[in-house]
């Protein structure tokens, strides 16, 4: 088997300082979420919740990722759809995207571990340059890990300064690690999990695998409310092209907003951080540095904290 090139964090926080960085915080956050928008739909209902709770969070950058399927012909062109796609939401939340979208990186950071260049990636570098331990920026990581590895090699001091919170890769104990935005860039995998950097990872199949809604239920609690909720709802049905009954579309990408809004919807313990083999698998060493991890989602509190902003927006 063959495994990521550096087992040892490349940041050394004593253990004391990552338990303190990895554990929920309260107050208001400073955070930027990393987003392919245009591969799903759910990155679409999480980018609307981190908006309507700024109580919550301060939103300070939105990043296009790069994805590759069949809904696009490269890497570069999925992250282009996704830039565009934030700005058509943005749009619908009377939210000016200057300064707020940044485009991604247009390749992946791949086997050989090489950074990217991008707009993305320089923002995202400044952020946590500016960012101190005791106060560190909130990654939230709902794609390819691609622009977050890019940074990380080009800066990788910064390791110590951020918290990425990412929905990625399988539960431990799952089958397979054949997960979207884990295979698409596994270098970039294998950069972050052996940066060093504080994370939080929350699994697909496994743990959040439940977290799904119903057309019934979008078009009663989401389609009512305004130019954005019509939206919402438009972009959940296309999925059903065979208007097949008893359907249900998955949203997984709003669990790590809902960890992030109470730690309590999705509870987590901590693990050392698995090895990330060039295989597609994990390997396991106990010496390796801690992370968060989620080990279920509930999923009612989570979308009725959703359904409540929208519907608070319009009084």
């Amino acid at each position: 088997m063959s495994s990521s090139s550096n087992s040892r964090p490349v940041v050394q926080l004593s253990e004391a300082e990552r338990l303190k960085m990895l554990a929920p915080r309260a107050g208001r956050l400073r955070c930027v979420l990393d987003t392919d928008t245009y591969n799903e739909i759910d990155d679409q209902f999480a980018i609307v919740q981190m908006l309507l709770s700024p109580d919550r969070f301060e939103l300070q950058a939105i990043y296009a990722a790069p994805f590759h399927n069949d809904r696009c012909n490269s890497p570069g062109e999925g992250m282009e759809l996704s830039y565009v796609e934030v700005l058509r939401l943005l749009d619908r939340l009377d939210t000016p995207p200057d300064g707020l979208v940044y485009r991604g990186v247009t390749d992946y950071v791949g086997p050989d571990k090489l950074a990217r260049p991008a707009a993305a990636v320089d923002d995202l570098v400044a952020r946590a340059r500016a960012s101190t331990p005791d106060d560190p920026l909130h990654v939230v990581a709902i794609a390819a890990l691609s622009n977050i590895a890019s940074a990380l090699l080009v800066a990788p001091e910064i390791a110590d300064r951020m918290v990425v919170i990412w929905l990625g890769g399988h539960a431990l104990d799952w089958p397979h690690q054949q997960e979207f935005n884990l295979r698409q860039d596994v270098g970039a995998v294998q950069v972050v999990y052996d940066s060093g950097v504080p994370m939080v990872v929350v699994p697909c199949m496994g743990v959040v695998s439940h977290l799904h809604s119903t057309i019934p239920e979008i078009e009663d609690q989401v389609e009512p409310h305004g130019e954005i909720g019509r939206f919402l709802a438009q972009r959940f049905k296309q999925y059903n092209v065979d208007n097949a009954v008893g359907w249900s579309k998955e949203i997984w990408d709003m669990a790590p907003v809902g960890w992030l809004l109470d730690p309590d919807w999705a509870p987590s313990i901590l693990v050392p951080t698995p090895i990330m083999t060039s295989d597609t698998t994990y390997s396991f060493d106990r010496s390796r540095h801690l992370m968060r991890y989620v080990t279920f989602v509930h999923r009612d509190p989570i979308l009725r904290d959703l359904f409540a902003k929208l519907a608070a927006r319009m009084h």
